[in-house]
């Protein structure tokens, strides 16, 4: 008997059995094989775009994916750093030995989690509560809640040219008869589909023909408990070529031949709008000459390299031409042919912002199962779904993330708010307050939520407590720090062609003058504070009255997300909205005046009617 059971080994099924098992329960992590555990069957890449911001909030609520990722990666950078601090994120090159090797060491020293293989066929279901899982051998397994973070191997067919094989992404065996069951249960299941590009064998490619990315030639960490593991000078580069006209004539002649356009008539899954193929990339985008391919090393422990930008589903002999159609893969050997792979997920408005579903009590869904793409997406979910079953069975509310809080709030609310189409992509333009939600606050954000789980230890506070204080007494130090306006000072000012200060001014006045930093202005007078303080300073000040803006037009989504909507309402009853709002608002059911504000289909006018009628029948919204 357990307490709870993760079904699936990905990274949504890594993060909710280590959040379970670090909170005391006696946890199962069940996976159809062990060694494909965090496994990275696409890009080996950590963080990205938006992306790099979640690992970070991950780390501050006390999971995994950073420290996991910084112990392993071969290269890392900080992406848009010559941008706003809103838009910098971290992105890590994984290596695809060392990080499931690592994260399968940290599971297995948890004394309250079991490890087991074995494919679940079935729950056990008694009055809507799930009581354990039931084994394709008819194995039962009894627990008090359950987490299903099956990733794509629901139904997994994957498809190349006019071949459809029923497998999952390595070949291995896929769930055939969860999904129909989750069906029986009154879930809508949705057919999606992802897919993957080459590998390369690394000596066949001329990489004199293509340009070298590099790492950042500064240290770097997406975990605030961790210091750097690496040395800058060993970081594995990745590379950037390009497509040509001539690999835009082989896919259009023979586009016929692609499982996505033509070649399989019975495709019903939709692909990532954000991750086209490359087939769709050349429809689509026609009048583009080129588009850029990375090409990213998969570890340092074989030379497999990854094409970025290259997913395909063409046939293998077509591929051929394709890739060497490509500066610098002349000669290039194929490793692994690309593969598009169509998967059943559930579609997310099922679930409330727990990540518990609303058809059947202690069950909970992450992950790919629920719509979305990436390892980031699934991560988060993951550790969501084992904080809120844990937090569950200890009889305590939820921990639920607001938008204004975390990028893992957005994604939550937009998921079980707006539905999908599409496999699900985390974007900075998805996040109203992305101001607030940047990369290097995160645990000035979160710390405390993981503490209050159970996540974060004593001494993970006292540093957080240590660094919030140095914080304040840093910009307490620049309101009192003047630069008076020597001519040595004007000197300085010139040679930068920076406007000359005519009076003197406090550090504070001057840091929020958008080209003066605090490295210019330690040439003046040196900042007694740690780099990351000093970081934390200068975005304060210098995005001051942007930061106080969003504060209040969150402080407006806040009051709206106080105006509650009791769960048993009758939108029948409901005269004068709008059919298609009716029927969304049914779908969706949200609890709060906020969230039905966001749902798609339900206009401004549905919502004063709403707020109306809850004014008159339950008194509420005053």
């Amino acid at each position: 008997m357990y307490e709870i059971i993760v079904v699936g080994g990905g990274h949504a099924g890594c993060e909710a059995a280590y959040a379970s098992a670090k909170k005391g329960h006696k946890t199962l992590l069940i996976t159809s094989n062990i060694k494909n555990i965090a496994d990275m069957p696409c890009n080996p890449h950590i963080g990205g775009s938006a992306k790099g911001i979640v690992v970070r909030e991950i780390d501050a609520l006390g999971g995994i994916m950073g420290k996991i990722a910084d112990k392993t990666h071969l290269q890392i950078k900080l992406l848009n750093s010559a941008k706003g601090p809103a838009v910098q994120s971290l992105r890590a090159q994984g290596d695809k030995i060392a990080y499931p090797k690592e994260m399968l060491k940290t599971l297995k020293s948890l004394k309250n989690l079991d490890i087991k293989e074995g494919m679940v066929e079935d729950l056990i279901i008694e009055d809507n509560k799930v009581k354990g899982i039931i084994l394709e051998n008819k194995e039962k397994i009894q627990s008090n809640a359950v987490i299903l973070t099956t990733g794509t191997y629901l139904k997994a067919d994957i498809l190349v040219g006019s071949t459809r094989t029923r497998q999952g992404p390595h070949g291995e065996r896929p769930s055939l008869h969860l999904s129909d069951k989750l069906k029986k249960y009154g879930f809508e299941i949705k057919r999606l589909k992802t897919g993957t590009p080459q590998r390369i064998d690394k000596k066949t490619i001329d990489f004199s023909k293509t340009k070298i990315e590099p790492g950042d030639n500064k240290y770097l960490t997406f975990s605030f408990d961790l210091e750097p593991l690496y040395k800058i000078e060993d970081q594995i580069p990745c590379h950037l070529t390009y497509t040509t006209e001539e690999t835009h004539r082989i896919i259009r002649e023979n586009l016929n031949k692609s499982s996505m356009y033509g070649a399989l008539d019975d495709i019903e899954g939709i692909g990532p709008r954000y991750c086209p193929s490359i087939e769709d990339k050349v429809v689509r985008f026609s009048n583009k000459e080129r588009h850029q391919l990375f090409i990213e090393p998969e570890s340092k422990y074989y030379d497999d390299m990854y094409l970025q930008g290259f997913s395909t589903s063409m046939p293998k002999e077509i591929q051929e031409l394709m890739v060497h159609s490509l500066p610098g893969f002349e000669h290039a050997k194929i490793l692994k042919y690309g593969y598009a792979i169509e998967y059943d997920a559930i579609y997310p408005t099922i679930l409330k912002a727990s990540l518990e579903t609303k058809i059947i009590e202690n069950l909970y869904t992450a992950g790919q199962i629920n719509g979305t793409s990436g390892y980031e997406e699934a991560a988060c979910q993951g550790l969501m779904a084992g904080i809120n079953a844990s937090l569950k069975l200890e009889g305590r509310e939820p921990l639920i993330l607001k938008r204004n809080e975390a990028y893992i709030g957005v994604l939550i609310d937009d998921l079980i708010t707006k539905g999908i189409r599409d496999p699900y992509r985390l974007l900075t333009s998805r996040a109203e307050f992305r101001l607030l939600l940047r990369s290097d606050n995160a645990d000035l954000r979160l710390r405390r939520f993981g503490y209050e789980v159970g996540l974060i230890d004593e001494e993970q506070m006292k540093r957080l407590n240590q660094k919030e204080k140095s914080i304040e007494e840093c910009l307490n130090w620049c309101r009192e720090q003047k630069l008076k306006v020597t001519k040595e000072v004007k000197e300085i000012f010139k040679e930068k062609n920076f406007t000359v200060p005519t009076a003197t001014l406090s550090f504070e006045q001057l840091l929020g003058r958008p080209e003066i930093t605090i490295e210019f202005l330690e040439q003046f007078q040196e900042f007694p504070y740690n780099t990351e303080v000093k970081e934390q300073v200068e975005i304060y000040l210098k995005y001051k009255g942007y930061i106080e803006k969003s504060y209040k037009e969150a402080e407006k989504m806040l009051k709206l997300e106080k105006k509650q909507i009791p769960e048993n309402i009758d939108y029948d009853k409901v005269k004068n909205i709008a059919s298609e709002a009716r029927q969304k608002l049914k779908e969706v059911r949200p609890t709060t005046i906020a969230q039905a504000i966001r749902i798609s289909g339900v206009n401004p006018s549905d919502i004063s009617i709403l707020s109306v009628y809850l004014k008159k029948e339950y008194g509420k919204n005053d």
